[in-house]
C-alpha cells in the first residue's frame, strides 16, 4: 500500500490485515488512519499530515515505524502494539512528531528503541504499562514538550535508558509501579534523565518504582513535589540518585521505606517544602563511604532522617540552610569508628533534634553549626562529637553542668574553648550560674594539657585556691585563715616600729588584715616593719592578699552585673 503524497478526504481504516510490504505514506493528507490488529512488516509515514486520529492498535510489527516529522490533529495511539525491528534498527522513531491531543501508547510491547526527540504532544502523553525491551531497548524523549502529564506507570518497564533531559512537561510525570533496567554505570549511562527538565506538577513514584541503575533529576525545576515513597534504587557502584541544584516548590519525599543501594546526591538543592527520608534505609557505595550528599541545601520546611532512618554510611549536609526541624529521632548511623557518620559543618537550622535510637561509633561533626534549639538523647551520645563554634539558644535536656561536661570532651580534635563558653553562656541566659561556672572552671582545667610546664603549675594554684576566679567564696575562706594565721604569728612574733614616731598601738589582726588586702592603709604596714623569716611571710601574705582579693572582687563585680 502506496500512499505517499496522497491527499484523501476520509478516514483509512484496516482490520486483521497482513502487509507483505511496509506501507507508505510520507508527505500524505489524511483525515484519519486507523490499523487494527494488522501484521506489518514495518510504516513509513515521514512528514505525513493526520487531521484527526492516528492509530495502531493491537498490530504486530516485524521493523519500523517511522513516524518522523508526523502531524496528527487529536489522537496518536499506539495501544497494545507489539514491535519487533531489525538488529540495529529503532523500533518507533517519532522524532519531532506533533500532536495537538494525545499520545497514547500504553500496553506498548516494542524490543527496540523508541525515539521521540524534540516531539511535541500538546496534552497528555500516555506509557502505562508499555514494555521498551530488547538488548537496545531504551526511549530516548530529549527536548520533548508535553503539555499535560506524562504517565510511565501501572508495569511500565525500560530494558535501557529513560531520556527525559531538557524535557518540558506541563503537568505531573507519573513513575509508580515503574521498572528501570538502565544500560549500566558508565559515563552518562542513566536508568533514567531527567536534567535541566522543567516539571509543571509532581514527579509521582509512590509506589512499586524498581531502578537499576543511575536517576539523575540535576538542573530540573518540579513546580509540585517529587514523590520516591518505597522506591528501590540500586547503583551499588555509584551514586543512584542525582538531583544537585533541583528547585522543587514542593517537597522531597522519599518515605516508606524507601532503599537506595548507591549514594544519593542532593548538593545545592532548592526545596520550598520538606526533605522527607522517614524509615528510608541508604547503602552508601565501597567507592566513597558517602550515602547522603547534601550540602548547600536551601530547605523550606523540615528535614527528617528519622522514623527508622538507617544510612550504611557518610551523611553529608555542610553549608546547608534548613528554615524548620533538623531531626535524626530514633535514626541509626551505621559506620566504623575511625569514619565520618554525620558532617553537618556551617549548617543553619531552628531546631536540630539529635536523638538516636543508638550511639554512633562513627564521628558526628557539627561544627560552626546554628541552631536555636539543639536536642539530644545522652544514652546515644556519639563516641566523637565536633562542636566547635556551634551556636545554640537551647539545649534539652537541661541537664546539670557535671552531665552535660562529658557531651563537650567528645571531640577527636582534642580542646577547644569555644564550646565551653557556647555552654556556660546558655547556662547564664537561663539563670542557672553555678552551672555556667561549673563549665568555666572545666574549661581551665581541660586547658591546662595545653599549657607549659610552668603555666600548668600556676593553673593548678589558680584551681586549688580561687577556682580559676570563679570561686570567689572561696577566696574569702582563705582570706580568712590566712588572716587568722598571721595574726597568730604577728603576735608571737611582732614586727618592731620604722621609721620616727609617733606609732600607732600595734594591732596583730590589723596589720596581718593591712598586708592582706591591697590598696587599703589601715596605718599598720607603714609603721612596723618585720625581719628575718617573719619578712617572708609578710610577702606571702602581701602577694596572696593580691590574688585573693581581686577574686573577690572580679566575683562581686559579676554579681552586680547581673543585678
Amino acid at each position: 500500500m502506496d500512499l505517499s503524497e496522497a491527499a484523501i478526504q476520509g478516514t483509512v481504516r484496516l482490520q486483521r490485515c497482513h502487509f507483505d510490504e511496509a506501507p507508505r505514506l510520507e508527505g500524505s493528507q489524511l483525515e484519519a488512519l486507523e490499523l487494527t490488529e494488522c501484521l506489518l512488516p514495518g510504516l513509513h509515514a515521514h512528514g505525513a499530515r493526520i487531521a484527526q486520529e492516528f492509530k495502531v492498535n493491537g498490530c504486530t510489527v516485524n521493523g519500523t515505524l517511522d513516524l518522523r516529522s508526523l502531524s496528527v490533529g487529536t489522537l496518536l495511539s499506539l495501544k497494545d502494539t507489539r514491535i519487533r525491528p531489525a538488529p540495529g534498527e529503532a523500533g518507533v522513531d517519532a522524532q519531532s512528531v506533533a500532536v495537538d491531543e494525545y499520545m497514547w501508547a500504553a500496553g506498548l510491547d516494542c524490543a527496540g528503541p523508541f525515539y521521540l526527540n524534540n516531539a511535541r504532544v500538546q496534552d497528555a502523553l500516555v506509557f502505562r504499562g508499555a514494555t521498551i525491551g530488547g538488548p537496545e531497548g531504551y526511549l530516548q524523549m530529549p527536548e520533548i514538550t508535553v503539555g499535560g502529564g506524562l504517565y510511565l506507570g501501572h508495569g511500565f518497564s525500560c530494558a535501557g535508558m529513560v531520556n527525559l533531559c531538557g524535557a518540558s512537561i506541563g503537568a505531573s510525570v507519573e513513575l509508580s509501579d515503574t521498572t528501570l533496567t538502565g544500560p549500566g554505570t558508565g559515563p552518562g549511562a542513566y536508568a533514567l534523565h531527567v536534567g535541566c527538565a522543567q516539571i509543571g506538577g509532581d514527579i509521582q513514584a509512590d509506589g512499586g518504582l524498581v531502578v537499576h541503575g543511575p536517576v539523575t533529576l540535576a538542573d530540573t525545576s518540579v513546580r509540585g513535589s517529587v514523590v520516591l515513597k518505597g522506591a528501590r534504587l540500586n547503583c551499588p557502584s555509584g551514586t543512584a540518585l542525582t538531583a544537585g541544584r533541583i528547585h522543587i516548590g514542593g517537597d522531597l519525599d522519599c518515605r516508606n521505606g524507601l532503599t537506595a543501594n548507591g549514594a544519593i546526591n542532593l548538593s545545592d538543592a532548592r526545596i520550598g517544602g520538606s526533605v522527607l527520608f522517614d524509615a528510608a534505609e541508604l547503602t552508601a557505595p565501597d567507592s566513597t563511604r558517602t550515602v547522603l550528599r547534601a550540602n548547600g541545601i536551601d530547605v523550606g520546611g523540615v528535614v527528617n532522617l528519622r522514623d527508622g532512618f538507617i544510612a550504611h554510611g557518610r551523611i553529608r549536609l555542610s553549608s546547608a540552610t534548613i528554615r524548620s526541624a533538623l531531626s535524626f529521632n530514633d535514626a541509626v548511623l551505621d559506620t566504623a569508628a575511625d569514619e565520618e557518620a554525620l558532617v553537618c559543618r556551617g549548617t543553619s537550622a531552628a531546631v536540630m533534634l539529635l536523638r538516636l535510637r543508638e550511639a554512633p561509633l562513627g564521628i558526628v561533626d557539627l561544627s560552626r553549626t546554628r541552631v536555636v534549639l539543639l536536642q539530644d538523647e545522652p544514652t546515644a551520645w556519639p563516641a566523637f562529637l565536633a562542636v566547635e563554634g556551634t551556636v545554640y539558644d537551647n539545649l534539652r535536656p537541661a541537664l546539670p553542668a557535671s552531665d552535660r561536661l562529658p557531651w563537650l570532651g567528645r571531640d577527636p580534635q582534642g580542646f577547644t574553648p569555644q564550646p565551653y563558653e557556647q555552654l556556660a553562656s546558655v547556662y547564664q541566659r537561663h539563670g542557672r550560674e553555678a552551672d555556667a561556672r561549673t563549665v568555666l572552671v572545666a574549661k581551665q582545667r581541660s586547658m591546662r594539657s595545653t599549657l607549659t610546664l610552668p603555666a600548668r603549675m600556676w593553673s593548678l594554684v589558680q584551681d586549688a585556691t580561687v577556682g580559676y576566679g570563679y570561686r570567689p567564696l572561696r577566696a574569702v575562706w582563705l582570706l580568712t585563715c590566712l588572716l587568722a594565721i598571721g595574726s597568730m604569728l604577728f603576735t608571737i612574733w611582732p614586727p618592731t616600729p620604722v621609721g620616727e614616731g609617733p606609732y600607732p598601738r600595734f594591732q596583730p589582726v590589723i596589720y596581718a588584715l593591712d598586708l592582706l588586702l591591697p590598696l587599703v592603709d589601715l596605718s599598720q604596714e607603714r609603721a612596723y616593719g618585720s625581719s628575718g623569716a617573719m619578712q617572708w611571710i609578710a610577702i606571702v601574705l602581701i602577694g596572696t592578699g593580691w590574688l585573693l582579693a581581686t577574686t573577690v572582687a572580679a566575683g562581686a563585680g559579676r554579681v552586680l552585673r547581673r543585678t
